[in-house]
């Protein structure tokens, strides 16, 4: 294994986000989105896909952290792009487009054919991004010396659910959807230091650079796992505490790749919070990010 990078096996784990209305906002991941709920108490919900035939256990994909205390993330700081989360099949995508429509169209913001990928984008009820996509077969992808060939293209959301909404309705179901974190996109305050931390330090590879704007990073040949870009947030500095992200999770395979990761951060000086099973640092803007096998 190349100790400067992550190993291909890497995933992405899970988003925390700080909310400031827990019931709504669980309502929307579980009734709109369609992930299960898992566990819920004491001002924290985690939502993801619970094992199919099984009352208990899952993965998780969006813990909820209630905390009304804090303020409204300030505008132009750095934070959460959008949390993306991908389906396994056009089917469910449509099936989650359709409860859009009927539950909170003034939350739909737009949608893209991205050339590897189809998406469909809108903001929960706290304003936090969310893209909901499925993916092209990787045998269809376009790489280059430059990287993966991505792109923006209108989608007709109603040309879309035609195409692929079987009619079963069950598909409409809350919950109980093949779904995972696809990836996770941040607002950063510049592109080289993002490419130094993501890149150089943490062991992504980059998989495409839109010049000092936006920066796609991944592990084994993803189209990207992460993503950070400056629109809007150009020049931010460190974060205050606010609501929105509280913390994003990367799962690496083994130990090895856990210590390797670890090591590489304290050689470039990021402060690591280790406790044997994880590591957590922050990114030069204070978003959290952590590691675990």
């Amino acid at each position: 294994m190349n100790q400067d990078l992550l190993p291909a096996a890497t995933r992405m784990g899970l988003v925390e986000l700080d909310v400031r209305n827990l019931a709504a906002m669980s309502s929307f991941y579980h009734e709109v989105v369609g992930l299960d709920v898992l566990s819920e108490g004491n001002g924290r919900v985690e939502l993801g896909r619970q094992q199919h035939g099984s009352l208990t256990g899952g993965t998780t994909v969006v813990v909820l952290q209630e905390d009304p205390s804090l303020p409204l993330r300030p505008e132009g700081s750095a934070g959460l792009f959008h949390t993306a989360i991908v389906f396994e099949n056009p089917r469910e995508l449509a099936a989650a487009i359709i409860r859009i429509a009927q539950k909170v169209p003034q939350l739909f913001t737009g949608s893209g054919d991205h050339a590897v990928s189809q998406a469909f984008y809108l903001d929960d009820p706290e304003g936090n991004g969310v893209e909901l996509y499925v993916d092209r077969p990787r045998d269809t992808w376009k790489w280059d010396s430059r990287g993966v060939y991505m792109t923006t293209e209108y989608i007709d959301p109603n040309a879309f659910v035609n195409d692929h909404m079987p009619g079963a309705g069950i598909m409409l179901r809350e919950g109980g959807n093949d779904l995972s974190l696809g990836h996770v996109h941040l607002q950063v305050g510049d592109v080289d230091s993002a490419h130094r931390f993501y890149v150089e330090t943490l062991g992504f590879e980059q998989t495409s650079r839109m010049g000092n704007s936006a920066l796609f990073v991944s592990a084994g040949g993803y189209h990207h796992h992460m993503a950070m870009n400056t629109w809007g947030s150009g020049g931010a500095g460190f974060r205050a505490p606010s609501l929105g992200l509280g913390r994003v999770d990367v799962t690496v395979p083994d130990d090895q790749a856990l210590a390797a990761a670890a090591d590489r951060l304290v050689t470039a000086g990021f402060a690591v919070r280790n406790d044997g099973r994880s590591v957590e640092t922050n990114d030069p803007w204070g978003n959290t990010v952590r590691l675990a096998v």
